[in-house]
Formats: structure tokens, C-alpha cells, sequence
């Protein structure tokens, strides 16, 4: 058989063994992963050991949050949406295509970030204006502002560095992607007491750690198309036509609808637990989200490791591998998450007073917590089924599955149970949405699974075109 213009790297993704090419591409997906989420932690505790303005400081983070979150969405949008397409065109045999997708959706996410960085501090504040309440202090905003200006500078790298990151684990250089990924991070936290408290530059300390950070992930990141078999980015494959910006808009979506919801959930999520049971509550619920998110992000970093199997085996048409690989990630994730699960319910209340020892704090969470440690393996099937269908180009049903947990069934949930049950409604949210996104992505993965029992491989001659 004629040698492929992907190589060896063709024969290492429809050839090896499922469970050892997922499991080689998922270890650093999932480090990278878990460094984000622990790095993600380490800013909220450093900023608050500010002296005076703890609390403050704090808040002006929070407050920034669903901006952040959004610059982060746009990353994704950019990454998932040209790095899945790329793939399916690299397991076709089609570099040409995959070359002109990476550079274009680099360029279009470069031009975002300009654009972010641009009106979000002329109009910041507006945004502030909406993002604030009036309950919230003076300072408390002028530190925000002072947060987000640095941030909002920094937005190219951040979109840039999600691109270059989702475009690299896509055609399988997972550990390129980790170091890129992992040494930002690792910066940005030893940076940030550096700045916040040696050098006494408070918040607009933490924002400068972070975008240091970024940028420096972008430059490995950027290093790492250059190794190898990787596409590497050029000036020449710039095309902006409607395939390419249909199919970004398609594999993107997904990502997209999933982080601006979070950010939305997040709000709702709040004011309810405010409402009904006042600072406590909030602080409880907050940490159980914390405390979940860690855990989950465990499960996508594995998911990740999966994506790029299956989109590369689903356009070289070897479909039976990309159900034994759903097979294997729903079955394994689900049997993790159920022995963490465990250790959640049992010993919910010492998790939760790991991040504040208050009894009021406790009572809240440990409930929530053991609501959702109840369904937690359901999210081993949600993830994945998500994951599938973004990978190989479903992006309607993707975007359903990918709203489902923090959107079609959370908003709805939160606006409606605790007007019934008060404090337990907004404990018990999370969990029925989780039942309810399961009960979704049931049917929509068999359907899918059931067509992948037959390969449709394209020919030697058609994969080596």
C-alpha cells in the first residue's frame, strides 16, 4: 500500500489497539487537565491573602469570571471546530485540506482576540455596569476593572493558545500539547505570590500571571506544530471560504454553547442560593462546584485522549474503531467516577470544610455534594457522547448533548425547584439535571453506535490522495 501523506502517524491511529492508543494519548490530557483546575484554584487562594482586601479581591475575581469564561469559549469555538475537522481530513488522506483549516482558524481566532482586547476595554464600563450589581462595593469594582483590563489585553493569547492546543491534540501530538499547556500554568503559579504579595500588586497581579502564562504556553504551543509530522501553520494556506467557516462553526458550536451556559448556570446558581439560605449557602455551593469540577475534568482530560482516535478513524472510515473506543472510555469513566463517587458521599462533610471550616458552609455542602455523588457516573456516558458527536462532525446533536448538563435542563431546574423546596431545590439542581442529560445522550449515542458496526475504509488509492 501506497505511504500515506500522514505517515506513520496514519498507521499509529488506525492500527494500534484501542485501549493502548487512548490510554497513551489520555495521560497527558488528563495532567494537563488537572494542572489547569489546580492552577485555577491556587489563583482564587493567593488572591485572597491580600492584606485589607481578601474579601474584595475575591469577589473582583468572581466578578470577572463570566467574562473570562466567554474569551475562553471563543478559544474553543476556534480549537474544536478547526482541530476535529483537521483530523477527519488527516484520517482521509486530505493534508491539504487540514493545512488550509489550521491556518485559517488560527488567523480568525488571532483576529477575535484583537477585537476582544480591543472594544472590551473600550466599553469595560458597561460590561462592569452589567456584571456588578449595586450591592457590590466601589473598590470592589475598581478592582474588577483593574483585573480585567490586563486580562482583556491578553485575550489574543488566550484564544491563540486554545486554538494551537486543540489543533496539536487532534492530530494526535497529545504530549506536545501537555508541555505547551502545563508550563503556562505551572508559571502562572509561581508568579502569582510573587506578584500579588511580594510585589504588592493585588489583583492586577494575578491578571499579569495569568496572561504570562498564556503567552508562554502559546510560544511552546506554537514550537510544537513545528515538530514532527504536525501541520504547521503558514501565511500560503489561508483560505477563507464557506466550507471552512461552515465547519468551523459546526465542530466549534458545541464547545461554544457548553462554556457560555457554564457561565450562565454559574450566575443562576448563585443568586438562588443567595436568596434561599444567603452567604453560607453560596460559599457551600461554590465549593461543590469547585470540588466536581476538579473531578470531571479527570473524565475530559480522558475524553480528550479520545477525540482525536475518533475523529481520525471516523474520515479514514474505520468506524468500528470508533465505537470500541466510545465502548472503552464510557465503560472505564464510568467505573472511575463511581468509585470517586464513593469516596464523595462518604466523606462529603471533610471536603467541604477543606475549603471553609464554617458549620453553616458544611451543611450546605455536604449535601449537594452527596446529591451529585449519587449521578456522578452518569457524566461518563454524557461526556463521551458529546465528545463523539463534536468529533466526528455532528455539531447539532453535539451542541444538544454539550447544553444539556448547564443549560437545556440545569436553567430550568434552578429557576423552578427552589421556588418548591427552597435551600434542598438548590442542593438537589445539579443532580436532576444530570438525570435528565443522561436520559438525552442515551438514545442519540445508540444511534450513532448502532451505524459504526461496519467499517466503510476508504481504499489505499483514496487514502493516499
Amino acid at each position: 500500500m501506497k505511504r500515506n501523506d500522514t505517515g506513520d502517524r496514519f498507521t499509529y491511529l488506525t492500527t494500534t489497539p484501542i485501549p493502548d492508543l487512548i490510554l497513551r494519548l489520555a495521560v497527558p490530557t488528563i495532567i494537563s487537565m488537572l494542572i489547569t483546575g489546580i492552577y485555577n484554584t491556587a489563583d482564587t487562594f493567593f488572591v485572597g491573602q491580600i492584606p485589607d482586601h481578601a474579601t474584595g479581591a475575591t469577589a473582583a475575581v468572581g466578578l470577572a469570571f463570566p467574562l473570562m469564561a466567554t474569551i475562553q469559549a471563543a478559544g474553543f469555538f476556534f480549537g474544536q471546530g478547526s482541530g476535529s475537522y483537521m483530523s477527519r481530513m488527516l484520517g482521509a488522506g486530505k493534508k491539504q485540506e487540514a493545512s488550509e483549516m489550521a491556518s485559517t482558524g488560527f488567523v480568525l481566532a488571532l483576529g477575535t482576540g484583537l477585537l476582544i482586547a480591543g472594544i472590551g476595554n473600550l466599553f469595560l464600563p458597561q460590561i462592569m455596569g452589567f456584571l456588578a450589581t449595586d450591592d457590590v462595593s466601589g473598590l470592589t469594582v475598581e478592582m474588577a476593572q483593574s483585573y480585567l483590563r490586563i486580562i482583556l489585553l491578553g485575550a489574543p493569547f488566550t484564544l491563540c493558545q486554545f486554538v494551537v492546543n486543540n489543533q496539536l491534540r487532534f492530530q494526535g501530538s497529545a504530549m506536545s500539547a501537555m508541555v505547551g499547556l502545563v508550563s503556562g500554568a505551572v508559571l502562572n503559579m509561581a508568579l502569582d505570590p510573587l506578584l500579588i504579595l511580594v510585589f504588592r500588586m493585588g489583583v492586577a497581579g494575578a491578571a499579569v500571571a495569568t496572561v504570562a502564562g498564556q503567552a508562554v504556553s502559546f510560544t511552546l504551543l506554537l514550537f510544537g506544530t513545528r515538530r514532527g509530522e504536525n501541520i504547521r501553520l503558514s501565511i500560503r494556506s489561508i483560505r477563507f471560504s464557506g466550507t471552512i467557516l461552515k465547519q468551523i462553526v459546526n465542530g466549534g458550536s458545541p464547545s461554544l454553547v457548553r462554556q457560555g451556559l457554564a457561565a450562565i448556570a454559574t450566575m443562576l446558581l448563585n443568586r438562588a442560593a443567595g436568596q434561599f439560605g444567603g452567604d453560607a449557602a453560596i460559599a457551600g455551593m461554590s465549593i461543590v462546584t469547585r470540588i466536581l469540577m476538579l473531578l470531571i475534568s479527570a473524565l475530559i482530560g480522558f475524553g480528550q485522549g479520545y477525540q482525536p482516535v475518533c475523529s481520525f478513524n471516523y474520515g479514514a472510515g474505520l468506524r468500528r474503531r470508533v465505537r470500541e473506543g466510545f465502548l472503552f472510555c464510557a465503560k472505564w469513566g464510568f467505573v472511575f467516577l463511581s468509585a470517586v463517587a464513593v469516596g464523595c458521599f462518604v466523606f462529603a462533610p471533610q471536603l467541604v470544610s477543606l475549603f471553609r471550616d464554617d458549620p453553616d458552609v458544611v451543611a450546605v455542602g455536604k449535601v449537594a455534594l452527596r446529591c451529585q455523588a449519587c449521578v456522578l457516573p452518569l457524566n461518563a456516558v454524557i461526556v463521551m457522547t458529546n465528545m463523539m458527536l463534536q468529533s466526528i462532525g455532528k455539531g447539532f446533536r453535539a451542541s444538544v448533548t454539550a447544553s444539556a448538563r448547564n443549560g437545556i435542563f440545569f436553567i430550568p431546574a434552578i429557576l423552578v425547584l427552589p421556588v418548591f423546596f427552597g435551600l434542598t431545590g438548590v442542593e438537589i439542581t445539579q443532580t436532576v439535571a444530570d438525570i435528565c442529560a443522561f436520559l438525552l445522550s442515551v438514545p442519540l449515542a445508540a444511534a450513532e453506535l448502532k451505524r459504526m458496526k461496519t467499517d466503510v475504509a476508504l481504499s489505499p488509492h483514496e487514502n493516499a490522495r
